[in-house]
């Protein structure tokens, strides 16, 4: 699959990702911000987190936690858990 394919699919997803309305429970609005940072950004790196805003703290390490994926692998799960989401 060309990397055009790739990032078409992606910016799809996103665009789907975007217009959403459902609430979506924080464990998977953490799974997909991971998923987006590591796909547009790459690998976070060390940032001083700021202990009173826990919210950015949950995002810094949700993004950790899945910096062992390449750009186009967090592509691809960003794609299916999208995908999966509107086929509930």
């Amino acid at each position: 699959m060309s990397e055009t394919d790739l990032d078409r699919r992606f910016n799809e997803a996103f665009e789907l990702a975007s217009n959403m309305t459902e609430t979506l429970p924080p464990d998977v609005m953490l799974r997909i911000y991971a998923y987006y940072k590591q796909a547009t950004h790459g690998t976070v790196g060390f940032r001083h987190i700021n202990n009173s805003d826990l919210r950015n703290a949950f995002k810094t390490n949700a993004w950790m936690q899945i910096s062992h994926l390449t750009p186009d692998e967090a592509k691809e799960r960003y794609i299916e858990t999208i995908n999966s989401l509107l086929k509930k």
